[in-house]
C-alpha cells in the first residue's frame, strides 16, 4: 500500500500534536464562515487571555482592524499585518466612559508559552474559488505558517510541485496571506521554508533541531518541522527573524537564526552586564574549524568578536537582524556601523533604511565626524547612524564614552588595521593606527565585526580590536545548504602572449602590497605597478584581451542564464580602452555594454558621457540588476565588487592583479543563487591562480579540500568526461554518427533517432536515467566548454539535443515545437555553429494543441515509431488525467483504450504500426467528443452529466436528445446552485445532494427501467464535479 499525501499529512500532525505539544483541528469539523481564513472563536478568546485588562469593545475593534484592510497588493497588506503582529495593534476604544488608545499585543513574546498553538488540516476558504489547504498553523487563531505537502511515493510531485500549489493559493484565496508569516512545502525528501515573496529557489531548508549541526547535510523532513515550530523558537522567529526589506519578505536562515543569536551572547559578554538570557545556540562552536572562540574572552573586554559568514549568504541582514534582537536584550543601545568606503557605506545604509520599520527607527548617514559628534551628543540612547573610518581621522577628540554604543564594522578585516602608532622614517612624524583612532574616539564602546572572508591567521590588528571568532558559516556548508554557488576558475592568461618575466612582475605584487606594508613599501610599489600598466595597458595586449573575450563570451556563455558578465580592469584608463576596443569589434553592442567606476577632475573629455554621474551609475545599477535588460556585460575597476549583488551573474573576467581579501570578495560576486545555476565562472588573463590558493589558507580545512583548487580541468571538465561516458553508453545500439555530418537533414534525423531508440518500450528505465544524467552533463559542460575538443563539444551538443526533445515531449497540455526547434538551433549554434535550421517537425511553426489534426498527422509520417508510440501515449494519458477530474465516463472509456492498446503492444501482440493506428483511433474520437459538446451547445462541465446520462446505450431509446440536454442542464444548474463546501467531507451533506439529484431525475422519470445502474454513474460524476469545484 502506497505511502500518500494523506499519510504523509498525517504524520505531520501526529508530531505536532504528540511531541511538539500542538493543538489538532480538523478543518471541517469547525462551524465558521468559510470566506473568512482566520479562526475566531480562538482569536478573541487568545486576545482577552493575552490582554486581560481590556474591555470586550477593545477587543472586537482589533479584530475588525486586522480584519479589514483597504485597497492595496496582497504584500502591502501582508507587511501592515505583519507590523501588527511584530508590535501591536494601535486601536482606539469607548470604555463606557470616555475614547481610549492603546496598543493591543497579538502575540505574548514575553511568555511564549502562553499563546494558543493549533495545527489544522483540510482548511477550506471560499474567495475567488474554494480551495481547501492540507495544514495551518495557527497561533491565537491567526493562521500564521500554510503548509503545502505532496506525496513521498508520486514520481510526478514534488516540492516544485507545492510551490506552485501555494503560489495558486496566493491567486485564488489571497485572505489567507495576508496574515502568513511563512510558507513550508514538503514532499517528505525536501523540506523547505519561504515567504510569499521569495521565489522557489529562496525557500530554504532548516537543518538543525536545536543549533547543531550533526544532520545539516541531508536533512530529514523532521529537522525542519521540529526545529522551526519548536513553541518557543516559532514566537523568536517570528518575532526577530522575519523582516519586510522594502516590498521582500525575508525569512532569516537557520545559520543566520543561531549565529546572531550567538553574537548577541558574546556582546552581552564583551559590554560586561548580565541581561540577555540562555537559548539554544548553535553548539558547532569556532573551535571545530580549528578557530578560537570569542565567548572564551573575558567579561567587558569590549570586544564581541568576528561574526564570519562567507559571501554571499545574507551577511548584510544578520546585521539587520542582530541590530533588531540587540534592542529586545540591551537596555536601548545606540549602534554605529562602519565601513571604510562610501559605495558601500550607502549600500549598507541602504539596506537598513529598508528595514527600518522592522528596527523601529530610521538609519542615519553622518555626514562628517563632527555631524557623528551631534547625532551621539544628542542622545543617551538609541539611534542607529552609518559612518566611514575615514570621518574619524577628521579629529582626535572623544565623540562619546557612553557604554551603550555598539560598534559594528562591515569587513573587518580590511578596516581596521593598526592599533599602534608608528613613525615616518623620513619626516619623524608619528602616524595613529585607524583602528586606535576609532577605539580613542569611542573609548567606552563595544566592536563587533563581520566579515564574509576569514581573518588572516598573520593579522594580529584585527584580532586585538574585535576578539575571536563568534560564528562560522563556511563555504563548504554555504553551498551544501544552497545559500551560494561554487565559484570555478579558467586560466587564460595563454591567450594575452605575455611573456614569464611579465607574469613574474605581477605575482610579485602580491607579496608587494601586503597589508601591513610600511609606507616606503607601498610607494615602491606604486612604482612597479606603473611598469605593470604599460604591459597590461599596452595596445596589442588589450587587443588581444578583447578578442579572447568576446570568443569566450560569444561562445560558451552569452546564454548561460541570463548572459550577465563583469569585466575587471586593472585601472581606469584600461578600463575605457577594453571598452572602446569592444565597441569597435562589436559595434552594436552599445546597450549591451557600459563601463562603471568612479570620475576625476582630470578625466579626458570623452570619459565623461560614458562614466556619467552618480544618477547615471544609479541607471546602470538598475539596468544591470534586471535580467530582461540589454544590458548585459560590466566593466569595472574598483565599484561593484563588494556589497552588490546581482544573482544571475554568472561570469566574470578577471584582468587585474588581487590578492587575499579583496580577491575573494570580488569573485563572490558570481557566486549568488539564482534558478537552476550550476555555479559561477571567473576567467583569469592575469594569473591570479597562486593568490587565489594563497587566500584559501586562512579558510575552513573543508573549504580548503573542496574549493583550494577550484581550476575548470580538475573540477568540471572531468565531471563532464564522466556524463559524457555514462551518456555514450545509455545510447549503446544507436549509431548517431550522422550527426557529424555536414547535412543539418541529417542531424535533425539523428536527434529524433534517438528519441524513437529511448522510447522504445524496453528502455523505460534507460530513458529516465538517459534524461538525469544528460541535464547533469550540461551543467559540467555550462562552467567548461571553453576548454572541450570540437569532438567532445559536438557529442555533448547531440545527448544535450535529445534530452532536450525528450523532455520537452513528456509535457503536458500544450507543446510549442517551435520552441524545441529553437532551443536545439541555439545549443548548436554555441556547440558547432551551424549557421543552417534544424527543423523536427517539418512545417509545424507555432505553438498549438496535441490534437491539432496538423500535429496527429504529423506523428502519424513519422519515421521513428517507438517515437510516436510515446508521444501519442503521452498526449491520451495527459488527457485521461484532465477527465479523471472532470467526466467519470470519458475518463473510464479512454483509460481502458489507453491500458488496452499499451498491455498488447508491451506482450507484442500489436506491432507499432497496429498500436498507433489503435492510439491514433482514440485521439480522433477525443477531437470529436470535444466538437460534440460544440454541437449540442454545451459546456464541458455540462457535457461530462450529458456523457453520465446517455452512457447506458438503452436510454437514447427512451428519451429524445432535446430532452437529455434539458436534463443535463437542469442537473448541472441545480447542483451549481445547491453546491456546499462540505459535500467530500460530510455525509449529510453527501445525502443531501443525493436527494437533489434524485428528486430532479424522477421528475423526468430517469432512469428507465432495467437501467437503474445509471444511477450510481451519475452519482460519481457528482463527486467528480464537486472534487473539481472545491
Amino acid at each position: 500500500m502506497p505511502f500518500t499525501e494523506a499519510n504523509f499529512e498525517n504524520a505531520i500532525i501526529e508530531l505536532f500534536r504528540d511531541q511538539l505539544g500542538y493543538d489538532y483541528l480538523y478543518g471541517p469539523d469547525v462551524v465558521r464562515d468559510y470566506s473568512q481564513p482566520l479562526h475566531l472563536e480562538l482569536l478573541r478568546a487568545s486576545l482577552q487571555d493575552i490582554n486581560p485588562w481590556l474591555p470586550k469593545t477593545a477587543i472586537d475593534e482589533t479584530v475588525n482592524k486586522i480584519m479589514n484592510y483597504e485597497g492595496g497588493s496582497l504584500v502591502k497588506k501582508n507587511a501592515l499585518f505583519h507590523d501588527y503582529l511584530q508590535n501591536g495593534v494601535d486601536i482606539n476604544y469607548y470604555d463606557s466612559k470616555a475614547m481610549r488608545s492603546t496598543n493591543v499585543r497579538l502575540i505574548d513574546y514575553a511568555m511564549p508559552l502562553h499563546n494558543k498553538f493549533t495545527i489544522a488540516n483540510q482548511w477550506t476558504i471560499d474567495e475567488h474559488s474554494v480551495k481547501r489547504t492540507d495544514i495551518i498553523v495557527f497561533v491565537n487563531g491567526l493562521p500564521l505558517v500554510v503548509m503545502e505537502l505532496k506525496s513521498p511515493s508520486r514520481e510526478n510531485t514534488d516540492v516544485s510541485e507545492a510551490y506552485r500549489q501555494l503560489r495558486n493559493y496566493m491567486q485564488e484565496i489571497p485572505s489567507l496571506f495576508i496574515y502568513n508569516a511563512f510558507c513550508v512545502m514538503s514532499d517528505q525528501a525536501t523540506s523547505k521554508a519561504g515567504t510569499i515573496t521569495a521565489s522557489e529557489d529562496r525557500f530554504m531548508e532548516w537543518k538543525t533541531v536545536d543549533g547543531s549541526r550533526e544532520d545539516s547535510r541531508f536533512a530529514n523532513f523532521e529537522v525542519l518541522f521540529q526545529g522551526m515550530f519548536d513553541k518557543e523558537r516559532l514566537i523568536e522567529i517570528i518575532r526577530n527573524f522575519i523582516c519586510y526589506s522594502d516590498e521582500t519578505k525575508i525569512l532569516a536562515a537557520y545559520h543566520q537564526f543561531y549565529a546572531v543569536r550567538k553574537a548577541i551572547t558574546s556582546t552581552i559578554r564583551a559590554i560586561g552586564t548580565n541581561d540577555g538570557e540562555d537559548g539554544d545556540w548553535v553548539r558547532e562552536e569556532p573551535e571545530h574549524y580549528g578557530l578560537r572562540n570569542a565567548n572564551k574572552q573575558p567579561q567587558g573586554d569590549h570586544k564581541a568578536g568576528v561574526f564570519w559568514h562567507t559571501q554571499g549568504s545574507g551577511k548584510s541582514l544578520s546585521m539587520v537582524f542582530y541590530t533588531k534582537l540587540l534592542q529586545e536584550h540591551i537596555s536601548s543601545p545606540t549602534i554605529v556601523v562602519l565601513t571604510d568606503r562610501n559605495d558601500l557605506d550607502g549600500q549598507l545604509y541602504a539596506q537598513f533604511a529598508k528595514c527600518k520599520d522592522f528596527l523601529r527607527q530610521t538609519p542615519i548617514q553622518a555626514e562628517s565626524r563632527a555631524n557623528l559628534k551631534e547625532l551621539l551628543e544628542g542622545r543617551e540612547a538609541n539611534g542607529i547612524f552609518f559612518s566611514t573610518m575615514q570621518k574619524f581621522e577628521e579629529s582626535e577628540e572623544s565623540l562619546s564614552n557612553r557604554r551603550n554604543i555598539i560598534v559594528i564594522v562591515d569587513e573587518a578585516h580590511r578596516s581596521q588595521y593598526g592599533l599602534m602608532e608608528k613613525v615616518d622614517a623620513k619626516t619623524g612624524k608619528i602616524k595613529i593606527g585607524a583602528a586606535r583612532v576609532v577605539r580613542d574616539s569611542l573609548p567606552n564602546a563595544t566592536f563587533i565585526g563581520f566579515t564574509g572572508t576569514p581573518i588572516s591567521e598573520k593579522d594580529r590588528s584585527t584580532r586585538e580590536v574585535f576578539g575571536d571568532y563568534i560564528d562560522v558559516y563556511d563555504m563548504t556548508q554555504s553551498v551544501e545548504d544552497g545559500a551560494t554557488r561554487p565559484v570555478f576558475y579558467e586560466s587564460r592568461v595563454i591567450n594575452l602572449k605575455l611573456d614569464d618575466e611579465a607574469l613574474k612582475r605581477i605575482d610579485d605584487e602580491y607579496d608587494a602590497m601586503a597589508e601591513e606594508a610600511e609606507e616606503y613599501a607601498i610607494e615602491k610599489s606604486k612604482h612597479e605597478l606603473g611598469r605593470i600598466d604599460s604591459i597590461l595597458g599596452a595596445d596589442e595586449t588589450v587587443d588581444s584581451l578583447c578578442g579572447d573575450i568576446l570568443s569566450h563570451y560569444e561562445e560558451f556563455r552569452q546564454y548561460e542564464q541570463t548572459g550577465k558578465a563583469m569585466i575587471v580592469a586593472y585601472s581606469r584608463p584600461i578600463a575605457m580602452k577594453i571598452y572602446q576596443r569592444l565597441l569597435e569589434l562589436r559595434p552594436n553592442w552599445k546597450e549591451k555594454l557600459a563601463v562603471v567606476m568612479t570620475s576625476g577632475n582630470k578625466d579626458p573629455e570623452e570619459w565623461r558621457p560614458v562614466i556619467g554621474n552618480d544618477s547615471h551609475k544609479k541607471v546602470l545599477e538598475k539596468r544591470f540588476k534586471d535580467n530582461s535588460s540589454l544590458l548585459k556585460v560590466v566593466i569595472v575597476v574598483d565599484m561593484w565588487l563588494t556589497g552588490f549583488d546581482v544573482p544571475s551573474l554568472s561570469t566574470m573576467y578577471v584582468y587585474k592583479p588581487m590578492s587575499g581579501h579583496n580577491l575573494m570578495q570580488a569573485i563572490a560576486r558570481v557566486n549568488r543563487v539564482f534558478g537552476d545555476k550550476t555555479g559561477g565562472l571567473v576567467v583569469d588573463y592575469v594569473g591570479i591562480a597562486s593568490a587565489l590558493r594563497k587566500a584559501m589558507n586562512d579558510y575552513t580545512l573543508r573549504d580548503r579540500k573542496n574549493y583550494g583548487d577550484t581550476d575548470i580541468t580538475k573540477t568540471a571538465y572531468p565531471e563532464f568526461i564522466k556524463k559524457l561516458e555514462v551518456c555514450r553508453d545509455l545510447l549503446h545500439g544507436f549509431d548517431f554518427s550522422a550527426f557529424f555530418g555536414e547535412k543539418n537533414l541529417e542531424r535533425a534525423r539523428a536527434i529524433s533517432g534517438g528519441v524513437n531508440f529511448l522510447t522504445a518500450s524496453d528502455k523505460e528505465e534507460t530513458k529516465r536515467l538517459y534524461i538525469k544524467e544528460a541535464l547533469l552533463m550540461q551543467q559540467t559542460r555550462s562552467l567548461c566548454g571553453s576548454v572541450l575538443s570540437y569532438e567532445q563539444r559536438m557529442e555533448s551538443a547531440y545527448f544535450e539535443a535529445v534530452r532536450t526533445l525528450l523532455t520537452r515531449v513528456e509535457g503536458s497540455g500544450k507543446i510549442s515545437f517551435k520552441e524545441v526547434n529553437r532551443r536545439i538551433n541555439e545549443l548548436l549554434k554555441q556547440s558547432i555553429k551551424s549557421e543552417g535550421v534544424i527543423n523536427l517537425f517539418s512545417d509545424v511553426k507555432e505553438e498549438f494543441s496535441l490534437f491539432d489534426p496538423k500535429f496527429l498527422e504529423e506523428i502519424s509520417k513519422m519515421k521513428e515509431r517507438n517515437f510516436a508510440v510515446e508521444l501519442l501515449r503521452r498526449l491520451i494519458a495527459e488527457q485521461v488525467r484532465v477527465y479523471q477530474r472532470t467526466n467519470a465516463v470519458r475518463a473510464s472509456k479512454f483509460s481502458e483504450i489507453l491500458a488496452n492498446a499499451m498491455s498488447n503492444y508491451l506482450k507484442g501482440l500489436l506491432t507499432n504500426e497496429e498500436v498507433i493506428q489503435e492510439l491514433m483511433k482514440a485521439a480522433h474520437e477525443i477531437i470529436n467528443g470535444e466538437e460534440d459538446s460544440k454541437k449540442l451547445n454545451l459546456t464541458s462541465e455540462e457535457l461530462a452529466f450529458y456523457d453520465a446520462l446517455t452512457q447506458p446505450e438503452a436510454v437514447k431509446d427512451f428519451y429524445t436528445n432535446d430532452q437529455l440536454v434539458a436534463i443535463t442542464k437542469e442537473l448541472t444548474d441545480a447542483l451549481r446552485e445547491n453546491k456546499t463546501i462540505d459535500w467530500n467531507v460530510k455525509e449529510s451533506a453527501r445525502a443531501g445532494m443525493r436527494r437533489i439529484v434524485k428528486r430532479l431525475l424522477k421528475k423526468y422519470k430517469y432512469p428507465p427501467e432495467g437501467e437503474e445502474d445509471a444511477l450510481n454513474t451519475i452519482m460519481t460524476q457528482c463527486n467528480k464535479w464537486s472534487e473539481n469545484n472545491v
